[in-house]
């Protein structure tokens, strides 16, 4: 399919605000400038976020002694329920660089009110100023937080789904391996937009859609530049899950991909390897849309069908005897 008309020409408009010099691309700015332009855009690209009954700010110890913020989003349609809530933790895409609570709340207010269940948002921390593997550890904290205290939220512990995009998306991932690896209950979910699964950008896809579609093959390049150590961490799985050498055990899988986004071969292999794994695995590929859709609510229609595909996963998933809408 060819590239939707509405995301054709959101790219005209960004490639023209490059050109005319209004406008930098992110591998151009510092860190720093790269998050107030990417929280900024949100306000403009995604539509307001759904109602939900509360939200509230937590902050999550790690166990380096410091602390990270998430916001914990309760529906409204499961406000009057009297037993604990399934939830789903949510790791926000953004490269490690970028993003945080404001740039993914719309989203989280659609799936939490979607599906319904909790949805935690976790600010983990960014890179630079913390690099690999500290935003893998401050995943895993979150997921132990939930675990030792998510009773006092009236979260049911018994059904932690994970999820992200992008960058979130191989924090999720990352997270069942750990999970399954260690004496940690399995996520009884997991839900991967468009996520990063290998570190060498050598796919057909990186080649075809290096430029002009969102996600530029130099922003990649800027954002491994400053989350890892050294090239060495190219090759460890927290950070390319398709460099593990095993993914028997994990929690059943939905992959929604981009059809024209370079990250989309990589999206592929890592489903088809979950699926000779044994693991339960959704693959959806979302036609003429680009990375980062998801969270384009004032570009595309596909940002609500793919908030509502995620939803009906986990409510399939969270209510196995309830039919989803």
């Amino acid at each position: 399919m060819s590239l939707d008309p509405d995301l054709a020409a959101f790219l005209e408009l960004v490639e023209a605000n490059v050109m005319s010099g209004s406008k930098s691309m992110m591998h151009e700015l510092t860190p720093a400038q790269a998050r107030l332009e990417y929280d900024a855009s949100t306000q403009i690209l995604d539509v307001p976020g759904m109602a939900v009954e509360s939200v509230t700010s937590i902050s999550i110890p790690c166990r380096d002694s410091q602390q990270i913020h998430a916001r914990l989003y309760k529906p409204i349609e499961l406000a009057e329920e009297k037993g604990p809530l399934p939830v789903l933790l949510y790791f926000h895409g953004g490269g490690y660089c970028v993003g945080g609570l404001e740039s993914h709340d719309s989203l989280c207010r659609a799936l939490a009110a979607l599906t319904p269940c909790c949805v935690l948002n976790v600010a983990y921390r960014l890179a630079p100023e913390y690099r690999f593997p500290t935003a893998v550890y401050d995943a895993q904290d979150a997921y132990q937080w939930i675990l030792s205290a998510g009773t006092e939220y009236n979260l049911d512990i018994t059904r932690i789904a994970v999820g992200g995009d992008s960058a979130g998306g191989t924090l999720a991932a990352g997270m069942c391996l750990a999970s399954r690896d260690s004496s940690w209950p399995q996520p009884v979910y997991q839900v991967l937009l468009y996520p990063c699964t290998s570190a060498w950008q050598n796919t057909a896809s990186h080649r075809r859609f290096a430029q002009g579609y969102l996600l530029e093959a130099t922003t990649l390049q800027w954002m491994f530049t400053h989350y890892l150590r050294d090239e060495s961490d190219r090759k460890d799985w927290r950070f390319a899950p398709l460099e593990a050498s095993n993914l028997t055990g994990l929690a059943p899988a939905f992959l929604a991909l981009a059809e024209y986004d370079p990250l989309i071969d990589e999206g592929i292999a890592y489903a088809d390897r979950l699926k000779t794994a044994g693991v339960s695995t959704l693959v959806r590929i979302y036609p003429g849309m680009t990375h980062d859709f998801a969270r384009l609510g004032n570009i595309v229609n596909e940002a609500y069908q793919v908030r509502k595909d995620i939803a009906n996963a986990l409510a399939n998933e969270f209510y196995p005897n309830r039919n989803t809408r």
